[in-house]
């Protein structure tokens, strides 16, 4: 699409409806994870978002007009255990962003299935991506298959590579040396 270019790591994966289901892990309130196939995840309710996405590597592309799950029916759905903190957005190919709680929270975070009306691309996301509008676009996982509920930070996949733990759009922190006190926690 024009003004929306498409980046990524790795390859864009087959998406097989059949196979393909969200799950809810960690610290959930009660102590299990939640799973939604592919059907139970198309009927819930939806919002639509008109946000900008912002590259780390300097691109912005705006007025997206968003359309999916608000996060906080995920939460509702599966609620989070007294001191969850963090979560990690876990998509295909072991994929991981990890997010503080109120970033999730956001009212304008949501796991997308459409843009401009039209369901999402393969290469663009499809069939569910995170938006996480306020922060960097590697914050917005596409191929989104899971979100687990943590009780610490640590990092996900380009935050083990020099990004910022949090990459806040508006403070101008892409990478770890731009550190705030919250650099890179060490790998595990």
């Amino acid at each position: 699409m024009a003004g929306w270019p498409v980046s990524h790591y790795g390859p864009v994966p087959r998406f097989r409806p059949e196979r393909w289901d969200l799950k809810v892990f960690g610290a959930t309130r009660q102590a299990r994870p939640h799973s939604w196939s592919w059907d139970e995840v198309t009927a819930l309710p939806r919002v639509g978002v008109v946000a900008d996405l912002h590259c780390a590597q300097g691109t912005t592309s705006t007025g997206h007009e968003w359309f999916g799950i608000p996060a906080e029916t995920i939460l509702r759905l599966a609620p989070p255990a007294p001191g969850v903190t963090h979560v990690m957005a876990w998509a295909e190919y072991g994929y991981s962003a990890n997010l503080r709680l109120s970033d999730f929270t956001a009212p304008t975070t949501l796991l997308a299935t459409h843009r401009g009306g039209e369901p999402l691309t393969a290469e663009h996301g499809s069939p569910l991506r995170l938006v996480v509008p306020h922060l960097y676009g590697y914050k917005s996982p596409k191929w989104l298959r899971g979100i687990e509920y943590l009780t610490a930070d640590r990092p996900g996949f380009w935050e083990e590579r020099g990004y910022h733990l949090i990459g806040d759009v508006w403070a101008g922190r892409r990478y770890a040396y731009e550190d705030d006190g919250t650099a890179p926690l060490p790998r595990s």
